[in-house]
């Protein structure tokens, strides 16, 4: 007999061989059986939790494929820049903060984004000195690739006029004066961020535990965790910690840097290495920045900025060192994940991946590139001719569109965020979030990947609209590719007899409202191995 069944609805699938369904039954962790509510209520015993959806729409649990989930969990309750338009807010929340914090205590987080300033403009240390005297503070742009820090986080770094940006990096600096301004790009962020007190594990748990209750109520029912250098070894602590506890709601992907790799390498890994909560998925690297910070890596210079064509990440250095990590990854047997934004990067790191292909031969590798954002034309076909996952992050692509042609001109940008000519190659489209980069919430995603619409309303038809994909294919971005980019779509992914019993319940059928109203759709219910982690009527 189940344990639940979900009866009268309306059960998109994502298996092509039964698509629609009216009800679905569990049985322990496992889906029991998939198809019409008289079929279901044949396996209803005393027992049984019985859902009537009364027509709602089900859909398999979303998979989030790029996420930064720890950080996610601490900027809940971190300062708030994202909605910031001035430098008046911004001095503000900062002092506000500073007020509310004891002395010596850091300003983290933020994810303020300057281009919504009028006129756009980055904030300088001088905005904030006055108003946090006693607190560092080291204030990220919401791409993570620009830090603001004020005068006493950088006397911290030991940043001055006299020292040198680090490669991969730069310490921006008045052209007058020489002085640095606070902004600090990529690798010169290191400079201050190793100097932060490492959080205690409590605080690390109370953050996973705020991250994991806000991805219950959006339907999130496993994630990749693309965890960072500074923090991989403590998201994994915590995880591990959870899970011994039975407190995971959330299934967890998780990527190592690949300069740890020698860790993975002395306990000869093989990746996915774990079981259903919680995997090891393999390595992740960076090839260069991001678009606002001006350090994606292109062939051709910035339109607004003609003296830059980006920069090649730190991990990219010394020459070749990226090449050699991948192949021995790749020997190793382990799933490599690169960072890639500008067109150039990309091209790079798939031409590590087919050097790679052409020394260790063929085998089911599931490489990704993730956020591949900008690409040349020559180069997309390259995703389904190598096997390569190209992990996007739709949200991008509606924020970025406000400003991206200004950075890089039309041309470029007509490849940029290119998911219907990736599909149309043949390649496999894993969708993310990169959260707290952009909303965790899985229908802000498929909204922008169908309709395309900019943030700020200017392009209601569509930025670039020959590039939005069909519904279809954004939810399987979703769910079943998802689990294809972790080597799982045999156990999760589709809502099939003998899968993991994870699935969500929406307040709107998605395929029955226009496109652009997909983004108030609500979730109502979350179901992780056959458990209800979320239920909105309670």
């Amino acid at each position: 007999m189940a344990d639940l069944a979900l009866v009268n609805g309306s059960i998109w699938t994502a298996n092509p061989s039964q698509p629609w369904a009216e009800a679905v039954a569990t049985d322990g962790d496992r889906i029991l059986a998939v198809g019409r509510t008289a079929e279901v209520k044949k396996l209803v015993g005393r027992k049984t939790r019985v859902i009537d959806l009364d027509g709602s729409m089900a859909l398999p649990g979303f998979i989030d494929s790029h996420t930064h989930f720890l950080k996610g969990g601490f900027s809940l309750s971190s300062i708030q820049l994202r909605d910031v338009t001035s430098r008046e807010q911004f001095v503000k929340r900062v002092e506000a903060k500073a007020q509310e914090l004891g002395k010596g205590e850091w300003i983290l987080e933020g994810n303020w984004d300057h281009e919504q300033f009028s006129p756009p403009e980055l904030p300088r240390k001088e905005w904030i000195d006055g108003v946090s005297p006693e607190n560092p503070v080291c204030v990220s742009r919401y791409d993570l690739h620009i830090v603001l820090a004020n005068s006493l986080a950088l006397k911290i770094g030991g940043i001055t006029k006299e020292t040198k940006s680090p490669e991969g990096g730069e310490i921006q600096k008045d052209p007058e004066t020489g002085e640095p301004t606070g902004i600090l790009r990529d690798a010169a962020i290191d400079l201050v961020m190793q100097h932060i007190p490492e959080p205690s594990l409590q605080a690390n748990l109370e953050a996973a535990q705020a991250a994991f209750r806000t991805a219950r109520e959006l339907g999130v029912t496993s994630l990749h965790d693309m965890a960072d250098e500074s923090n991989f070894a403590a998201s994994l602590e915590v995880y591990q910690e959870l899970l011994k506890e039975g407190k995971l709601t959330a299934r967890i992907y998780f990527f190592i840097p690949i300069d740890e790799m020698d860790i993975v390498k002395q306990l000869r890994l093989k990746t996915p290495f774990g079981n259903d909560w919680l995997a090891i998925g393999g390595l992740k690297g960076f090839a260069d920045g991001g678009l606002g910070a001006s350090t994606a890596y292109f062939f051709e210079p910035y339109t607004d900025n003609p003296s830059t064509s980006g920069l090649l990440a730190p991990q990219m250095f010394p020459e070749g060192v990226m090449e050699k990590r991948v192949l021995e990854a790749d020997r190793a047997g382990l799933q490599v994940a690169i960072h890639a934004i500008g067109d150039k990067a990309n091209f790079i790191i798939l031409n590590i991946f087919a050097k790679t292909v052409a020394q260790n031969g063929k085998r089911d590798r599931r490489w990704r590139i993730e956020h591949a954002q900008h690409l040349r034309p020559e180069e997309i076909g390259r995703f389904a001719e190598l096997g390569v996952i190209a992990s996007v992050q739709p949200y991008h692509a509606i924020d970025d569109g406000r400003w991206a042609e200004a950075k890089i001109g039309k041309v470029r940008c007509r490849t940029t965020y290119a998911f219907k000519s990736l599909l149309d190659g043949g390649s496999t489209l894993a969708l993310g979030s990169d959260w707290p980069v952009a909303p965790l919430d899985p229908l802000i995603g498929i909204y922008a990947a169908v309709t395309r619409r900019t943030t700020d309303g200017e392009n209601p038809d569509g930025w670039f609209p020959e590039q939005k994909i069909p519904l279809d294919e954004a939810i399987k971005g979703f769910t079943l590719n998802g689990a294809y980019a972790e080597f799982s779509e045999k156990i999760k992914g589709s809502i099939e007899a003998g899968k993991l019993a994870d699935l969500v319940v929406l307040d709107q059928n998605l395929f029955k409202i226009a496109p652009e109203k997909i983004k108030d759709a609500r979730v109502t219910l979350t179901v992780v191995g056959g458990r209800i982690v979320y239920d909105r009527s309670e």
